[in-house]
């Protein structure tokens, strides 16, 4: 078995079944894959490892063998998600430290889901947003192409980067529209890799996330509504939902976007896709659903809209498919039990 390195940088009754579902996923993505560059790989460097997917992709790096070093500036993620077998170093990938650690590790693929996640504190202060997940990116891409890196992976967004839809559900080719700072820096970001690859061969991968959800999820980030809920339900709470409860989104359990970034990382595709079910879901239908995992009762409250709030969200994965072999393996009621289950155990989500 070759041995790869796993670098985390960035900001950022079921629990056994919970893992064991996750690695049956995962499992289904390694072994099922039919275009890996696996031999070339010897390091992997990831951002974000103590944030909410960023910490299950270091469970998945360490659990399939590879050497984990975590470097997290743990301004968002939580120290309780580092894992004690990976390497922890605190620092942000801002911080001019960073060509240190690459000139130590020597990674041959990035990772890269360190972000300031949250649409409304990009819209309150689109310059600090710009500042970590522009200005940030582009100084991690400096130094992987310096070093020597071999591919990049990056956490995008199909919420955010298409914007109110002119077709359902939105494939890669459906124009890029953000409606906010974070969609936007995205959408920036995706440019860039792709002028990287053009002028100096640095191969990349954007995955283009529908609203992921599951354990570990922070209530402020794209799809926080499931953690929110979730707090909610499980301190006998009814759920709040803003406007009339007709907004959809695709939900992606994120041991589903765990095994789509280790497909992606041994794959040669180079690109964005996206990376969801193609299955809309309201706002009420989700909260119906919730309630009965949670066996609450009661009915849900409503709130004045958000303003501006995206009307319909839902992607077409079928180049992940193709291209990538991947496919959403769990169910949203399994995964809406298995999140809230989770938090029973772990602690209801904060914020």
């Amino acid at each position: 078995m070759i041995l790869i390195t796993a670098v985390i940088l960035g900001h950022s009754g079921r629990k056994v079944n919970l893992w064991g579902i996750m690695s049956g996923c995962l499992a289904v993505a390694i072994m099922g894959h039919n275009r890996r560059i696996l031999s070339e790989q010897k390091t992997v460097l990831v951002t974000g490892g103590a944030g909410f997917i960023g910490s299950h992709l270091v469970k998945a790096y360490l659990d399939r063998g590879d050497r984990v070093v975590n470097v997290d500036d743990l301004s968002t993620g939580r120290r309780e998600n580092l894992d004690a077998r990976a390497d922890f170093r605190e620092m942000s990938i801002t911080d001019p430290r960073l060509d240190e650690v690459f000139r130590e590790v020597r990674p041959t693929l990035v990772n890269h889901h360190a972000a300031q996640a949250s649409v409304r504190r990009s819209v309150e202060d689109p310059a600090e947003d710009a500042r970590i997940n522009i200005i940030g990116s582009l100084k991690l891409l400096e130094v992987a192409r310096r070093r020597g890196v071999k591919k990049i992976l990056f956490a995008s967004t199909g919420g955010a980067i298409y914007g109110e839809q002119d077709y359902f559900p939105a494939d890669e080719k459906h124009p890029k529209r953000p409606v906010s700072p974070y969609g936007a820096a995205k959408s920036a970001v995706e440019t860039y890799l792709g002028y990287y690859y053009v002028q100096y061969g640095l191969p990349y991968t954007a995955l283009r996330y529908a609203n992921v959800y599951g354990p570990r999820q922070d209530p402020h980030g794209e799809a926080g509504v499931v953690a929110i809920f979730s707090g909610r339900l499980l301190g006998g709470q009814a759920p709040v939902i803003n406007g009339d409860g007709g907004q959809t989104r695709d939900y992606v359990y994120v041991g589903d976007v765990v095994a789509a970034n280790l497909a992606a990382g041994d794959s040669d595709f180079v690109g964005a896709v996206n990376i969801g079910t193609g299955i809309e879901t309201s706002v009420t239908e989700l909260a119906a659903r919730m309630s009965q995992a949670a066996d609450f009762s009661l009915e849900p409250e409503f709130a004045p809209a958000k303003a501006g709030e995206q009307r319909r969200s839902v992607l077409d994965a079928s180049m992940a498919v193709d291209r990538l072999d991947w496919r959403p393996a769990m169910a949203l009621a399994d995964g809406l039990v298995e999140t809230i289950d989770s938090f029973r155990v772990e602690g209801e989500p904060s914020g």
